[in-house]
């Protein structure tokens, strides 16, 4: 049912479209040409307000067809930025079947491939007459900085039984059906400056304060569903000054809250023991990224994926990802949502590719979840 060429075409036409993150302006223009050309509704919401984003988040509603009556209302979800490099992308196809950049930017199948298994699925549902309940389309901007689209999203603006997000890493068969909560953390230590070199027991190293504090943290790997980790050590001074402030950023990533919030307090513990012994201050501040979600093969929006993956041969995969994407914050909003693998591979970087064969076993997975959607009634 997939029209292979099509899908490539439509694929290729959407990553030479720049969308480096925050600046979506001009593939939010192109979808909404897209998507009201096949007769769906188009809607955006207010969120660039809030998000900084150049981009409205996108709805865009395929009304139930004849015989599909009654089914639940689903939506599938994409984001339309890309990471950096993403400007003037040259996409190629390779004699081995896959689509790769020209090795100067990355490719953008993250989640342009997602976005073209989404128009595919409508072109098909059309024209073969696949009776389909309302199916919903949301495509969010900024998702690349930390889900800054869809955290901006309106509680409520998207209205659906349940839904996918076609954006996860791995083999096209794989589900995530866990992602974890995710907290940043901001910490900024102050010491006590003095000269380096004159009389340096006159001050409190903030630098040491807050190595110290590092050094007794556990990070990385905590257990099987907990990570931790610092992206960011700041200090600023002259050689001959002893470091007065310091500032930590970082994360902890949990599947359970309590062991967020555990991991949390156990770093801040870190921090006022070594403040308390060297003298010197800290202010700890954290907030909540975005929730977490946990499901299994019982939930009935996940066995419906299964059943769809294996009409197609395939074989599912359940697992749960590290990673935070749009379908945390719908989750949070209460429409029980899961998040598909598309394929890609390398992405977030200038190697990154997704194999033709992938593009399309993606967009026969959506293909068939919206079929069996359509045979179900509420």
């Amino acid at each position: 049912m997939v029209n292979q060429q099509r899908l490539v075409e439509e694929f290729l036409e959407l990553v030479q479209v720049d969308s480096e993150s925050k600046f979506e302006a001009e593939i939010a223009k192109v979808l909404k040409t897209k998507f009201g050309a096949l007769e769906l509704s188009v809607e955006e919401d207010d969120s660039m307000s809030r998000s900084g984003c150049q981009a409205n988040n996108l709805m865009f509603t395929l009304p139930a067809s004849a015989g599909g009556e009654g089914a639940p209302t689903i939506y599938f979800t994409c984001h339309m930025d890309t990471v950096v490099p993403g400007k003037g992308i040259k996409p190629q196809i390779g004699e081995d079947g896959v689509i790769r950049s020209d090795g100067t930017t990355i490719l953008g199948s993250d989640d342009k491939a997602g976005i073209a298994a989404m128009l595919e699925l409508v072109r098909v549902l059309k024209e073969d007459g696949i009776p389909h309940g309302v199916i919903k389309f949301v495509i969010t901007a900024g998702e690349e900085s930390t889900l800054l689209g869809s955290r901006a999203m309106n509680a409520g603006w998207v209205k659906a039984d349940y839904g996918y997000a076609i954006d996860s890493n791995g083999d096209v068969g794989g589900i995530a059906v866990a992602a974890p909560f995710q907290s940043k953390l901001y910490i900024d230590f102050t010491g006590k400056t003095a000269h380096a070199g004159v009389n340096p027991e006159a001050g409190v190293s903030a630098i040491t304060v807050a190595a110290k504090a590092v050094a007794r943290m556990k990070l990385g790997r905590i257990d099987k569903e907990t990570t931790a980790n610092f992206g960011t050590f700041f200090a600023k001074g002259e050689t001959n000054i002893v470091a007065e402030k310091v500032q930590l950023i970082g994360e902890a990533r949990s599947l359970v809250r309590e062991k967020l919030e555990a991991q949390v307090e156990s770093m801040k513990a870190a921090c006022q023991a070594v403040c308390e012994e060297m003298g010197a201050t800290f202010d700890f501040r954290w907030e909540l990224a975005y929730p977490g979600y946990k499901y299994d093969e019982s939930a009935p929006h996940v066995k419906l994926a299964m059943d769809a993956i294996s009409n197609l041969g395939l074989t599912p995969k359940l697992f749960h990802s590290g990673g935070g994407s749009d379908a945390n914050l719908f989750n949070s909003q209460g429409i029980p949502t899961v998040n598909l693998s598309v394929g890609y591979q390398a992405i977030h970087s200038t190697s990154e590719h997704i194999a033709i064969r992938d593009l399309v076993k993606v967009a026969e997975v959506v293909v068939e979840i919206a079929k069996l959607t359509g045979q179900a009634k509420k």
